[in-house]
C-alpha cells in the first residue's frame, strides 16, 4: 500500500508583537502621550541648557552678574543706557583674570574695562564734555570733563582720538528686563540663578536618594529590631521642619554659604525616599527570586544592590522629580529669610526678598514678580514631569498607537 508523501509549505517566522517589547518602551510612549509632562521637560530642558552654558551666555559676565552702576539702580525693563568705557586704574588691572573660558564659565570674569552710564556727550578740543546720568550720581547737575588721551589710554591725534572714543569707547547697552536695587542687569541674575537652583535640587536629590535608599533597604530587608531602630530614626527626622534642620546644620558646620545650603537641604529629605525603599522593600524581599538568590549563596549587598533596588526604580524615579521641586522651593525660603545662599550670588529666593523690601515702590512690583515667576515655572515643571512619570509607569495607562 503505498503511503501519500504530504508536503508541507514552510513555516513563516511568526511576527515580533508588541508584547515582546521592553517595559521601558511604553513608558516612554505613555510619556510623550502626556503634553503637560513633555512641556516640563522641555523647560526644564531650557533652563539645564542656561544652567549648563552659565557666564557664557550672560549679558554681564562678571562674578555673580554682580557689575552695577549706581546711576541706573532700580530702572525698569527696556532701558537703555550709554556706556563709557575707560581703561582700568593700574591698581586694578592685576585683579583681571585672563581670558579663560573655563575660568568664565566656573566663575564669570573681571570686568577688563571700567564702564560709566552718561546722559549724553560733547568733543571739545581734546577732551570730552561728559553729562552725568541719573538723579542718583554723586555727580548730578555737573558737567565731567576729560582728556580723550585719557579715555583711549595713549595720545593721539584730535581727529583719530575722538574716531577712537566715538568708535570703541562709547557703548549702548540695553537692560531687556531692568536693573535691581544695586543697578545689576536683572536679566543676567535671573539666569545665573538656574544653576543655582538647579545645583541645589541635583545635590539635595542625590543625597536624598543615596542615604535614602541605604537606610531604606537596610530597614525593610533585614526588619526587626534594625527595622524599628531606624523607623524611629525616620520619625523624629519627619517630625522636625525642614527650615529648622538646615538652620542646625548650618550652625554645625559653621557656615551660610552656597555648599552648605546644597548640603543641609539634601539631608533634610531623605526621609522620604526611604519610607518608599522600605515599603516596596518589604514586600519584595520574601519574593520567589529572592529566595532564589538566598538558595544560590549571593551575598545579602549583592541581592539588595543589584535584584532589589532595580525593581523600585519608577517609584524613586518619580519621587525624585517631587524632591527636586521640593529642594527648590524650600532654598527660596531660606534665602528669602537669610538663611541659604548668601549675597551677591543670585538666588531666587534672594532677589524675591529684594524686591519685597522694595514694594510700595514703582520698581518693587517687577523685581518681586519677575523671580518669584520664575521660582513657579520651574517647580510647575517639574510637577507636571512627576505626575507624567507616575502615569507612565502605571501599566493600566492606556499606550495610544
Amino acid at each position: 500500500m503505498a503511503t501519500a508523501v504530504s508536503s508541507a509549505a514552510p513555516i513563516a517566522p511568526a511576527p515580533v508583537s508588541a508584547a515582546a517589547r521592553p517595559p521601558g518602551y511604553y513608558v516612554r510612549q505613555r510619556l510623550w502621550q502626556n503634553r503637560p509632562a513633555v512641556a516640563g521637560l522641555a523647560f526644564i530642558a531650557l533652563c539645564t541648557l542656561i544652567a549648563l552654558l552659565g557666564y557664557w551666555v550672560l549679558p554681564d559676565n562678571s562674578p555673580n552678574a554682580n557689575h552695577g552702576f549706581v546711576q541706573i539702580q532700580k530702572e525698569r525693563p527696556g532701558l537703555r543706557v550709554l556706556l563709557l568705557r575707560q581703561p582700568l586704574p593700574d591698581s586694578a588691572r592685576f585683579g583681571v583674570a585672563s581670558d579663560n573660558l573655563l575660568t568664565t564659565w566656573l566663575r564669570g570674569r573681571e570686568p577688563a574695562v571700567q564702564e560709566t552710564p552718561i546722559g549724553g556727550y560733547q568733543f571739545v578740543g581734546d577732551s570730552i564734555i561728559l553729562k552725568p546720568l541719573g538723579e542718583h550720581s554723586a555727580e548730578a547737575g555737573r558737567l565731567r570733563r576729560l582728556a580723550l588721551s585719557t579715555v583711549v589710554g595713549h595720545p593721539g591725534s584730535r581727529a583719530e582720538l575722538q574716531r577712537l572714543v566715538r568708535d570703541e569707547h562709547l557703548i549702548n547697552r540695553f537692560y531687556v528686563l531692568g536693573t535691581d536695587k544695586a543697578g545689576r542687569d536683572e536679566l543676567s541674575r535671573l539666569l545665573l540663578g538656574t544653576r543655582i537652583s538647579l545645583g541645589i535640587g541635583l545635590v539635595a536629590v542625590l543625597i536624598s536618594v543615596v542615604l535614602g535608599m541605604a537606610v531604606g533597604a537596610v530597614a525593610g530587608y533585614f526588619g526587626g529590631w534594625v527595622d524599628s531602630v531606624l523607623l524611629g530614626v525616620m520619625t523624629v527626622v519627619w517630625s522636625i521642619p525642614g527650615i529648622m534642620l538646615v538652620i542646625a546644620i548650618s550652625l554645625a558646620l559653621d557656615s551660610k554659604g552656597v555648599w552648605v545650603s546644597f548640603v543641609a537641604v539634601g539631608l533634610t529629605m531623605w526621609v522620604d525616599v526611604a519610607r518608599v525603599v522600605r515599603g516596596q522593600m518589604l514586600s519584595l524581599r520574601s519574593a520567589t527570586f529572592v529566595e532564589a538568590g538566598r538558595v544560590l549563596g549571593l551575598p545579602t549587598a549583592r541581592l539588595i544592590a543589584r535584584h532589589l533596588l532595580p525593581n523600585m526604580r519608577g517609584p524613586l524615579i518619580v519621587l525624585a522629580t517631587s524632591n527636586f521641586a521640593a529642594a527648590i522651593l524650600l532654598e527660596a525660603g531660606l534665602s528669602f529669610l537669610g538663611l541659604g545662599v548668601q549675597p551677591p550670588a543670585p538666588s531666587w529666593g534672594l532677589m524675591v526678598k529684594e524686591g519685597y523690601d522694595l514694594l510700595g515702590t514703582e520698581a518693587g512690583l517687577w523685581l518681586t514678580l519677575l523671580p518669584g515667576t520664575a521660582i513657579s515655572l520651574l517647580v510647575l515643571s517639574f510637577n507636571l514631569l512627576g505626575n507624567g512619570l507616575r502615569d507612565a509607569y502605571d501599566p493600566k495607562t492606556p499606550v495610544m498607537g
